[in-house]
């Protein structure tokens, strides 16, 4: 591996690891950290190419920021960048919760002021990458209006369904009325992976989701029910992570794998730490098997996600330069827009702006942000002091 190799697979594993520790706020906020850092600090890949990967993982099931900054580390380092993103991304997460696992399951943590604080710092960051993507991927009045109706439907239909179905609708109305559109070209966005390999990942993604649940049945392996209860369960999940915790709740909790104040402990863990929250997981696993279960449910539950991203990526990276899917993307994306704006009202804005002060002191990180270009860290570290004396 020659010594440029090396470099660039170490920034990809500081960087992502980085944006692992300092990543609050869920999912949408999760992409918005990516958006500040990949896009217009790193450059790594274009705003168009950033939101076409975006428009890829809302598709598939599992945690789509997950499986964005996976595809970023294949994109800039291969299958080993990959790898590296990934490690970097989830292990500060799935590390924090095992050990709120071993030691410290009876702690309440969900009222702290930092926590409140760090709400605060994900609707500064949101607020910042939704004004970029915007301005972006919906200048004019058709995709304005495409993204006004993602918002809308997004908002009155909340249901498991509602955004895979918005964004095909998006994708057809996109096709029809986009389809002669001269806009420039999409970014190169190369990603390393042959075919066959993308073809295999796919292959022992549908293998294993058919197969471990039959050989559980013959067989009393504990080990082999928890890694199928979790890969099935971040098989099966649209949505993200909010959507993944009740899921598990159901499967874990009236088999009696672990008890319901456990369950809530942990929920509350999982929503004070950075990184995705898919590393509930983590804290499950280390609960009924210590910390290698905690490491075996971590591996469990986002394998789906690695095996669908890098099973896919090398077809879509062909579809997205095809004249005929243009169209659909431009629609798409601006859909993407409407639905984080959505997400952005809630859970964000109403689970974080509850009075005056909140409002204001999102101002002020906003400001740090987008006016003053501080590094992100320094708004996350803004924020969590700032809970602590102000909550």
């Amino acid at each position: 591996m020659s010594e440029n190799k090396r470099n660039s697979l170490l920034e990809i594993l500081l960087v992502s690891t980085r944006l692992g520790l300092t990543s609050f706020g869920g999912p949408v906020a999760h992409l918005g950290y990516f958006h500040e850092e990949y896009v217009r600090r790193k450059k790594w890949l274009d705003e168009k190419s950033y939101a076409d990967l975006v428009a890829l993982c809302q598709f598939l099931p599992g945690p789509a920021s997950s499986q964005v900054g996976i595809g970023i580390g294949v994109h800039r380092g291969g299958l080993l960048g990959g790898i590296l993103a990934f490690i970097g991304f989830t292990a500060p997460s799935a590390i924090a919760l095992i050990l709120f696992a071993l030691l410290l399951q009876g702690l309440n943590i969900h009222d702290a002021g930092w926590i409140h604080g760090l709400k605060i710092v994900a609707v500064a960051v949101v607020a910042h990458a939704i004004a970029g993507m915007a301005q972006k991927l919906t200048p004019d009045k058709p995709t304005k209006a495409i993204a006004l109706f993602a918002l809308t439907a997004t908002l009155l239909w909340q249901t498991a369904v509602t955004q895979v179905g918005i964004i095909v609708l998006s994708a057809a109305v996109g096709l029809l009325i986009f389809k002669h559109n001269k806009e420039e070209s999409t970014g190169n966005l190369a990603f390393p992976v042959s075919h066959r390999f993308a073809t295999a990942c796919l292959g022992l993604f549908f293998g294993l989701l058919i197969f471990l649940p039959i050989l559980k049945e013959f067989t009393s392996s504990y080990w082999l029910a928890l890694f199928d209860s979790f890969y099935r369960s971040g098989s099966l999940v649209f949505g993200g992570g909010h959507v993944v915790l009740p899921l598990l709740e159901r499967e874990f909790v009236p088999t009696g794998w672990l008890s319901k104040e456990e369950f809530l402990a942990g929920y509350g863990a999982a929503q004070a730490v950075p990184g995705p929250l898919f590393t509930f997981a983590a804290y499950i696993g280390a609960v009924t098997k210590g910390w290698i279960g905690g490491m075996v449910a971590t591996i469990a539950i986002f394998l789906p996600a690695f095996l669908l991203v890098l099973g896919t990526l090398p077809f879509w990276n062909t579809l997205r330069h095809n004249p005929k899917i243009k169209g659909a993307l431009v629609g798409i994306n601006a859909a993407v827009v409407g639905i984080l704006i959505a997400a952005f009202y809630n859970p964000i804005w109403t689970s974080s702006i509850l009075e005056p002060k909140d409002f204001a002191f999102a101002a002020i990180l906003f400001s740090m942000l987008v006016y003053w270009k501080l590094p992100p860290w320094v708004i996350v570290v803004t924020g969590a002091i700032g809970g602590l004396i102000f909550y």
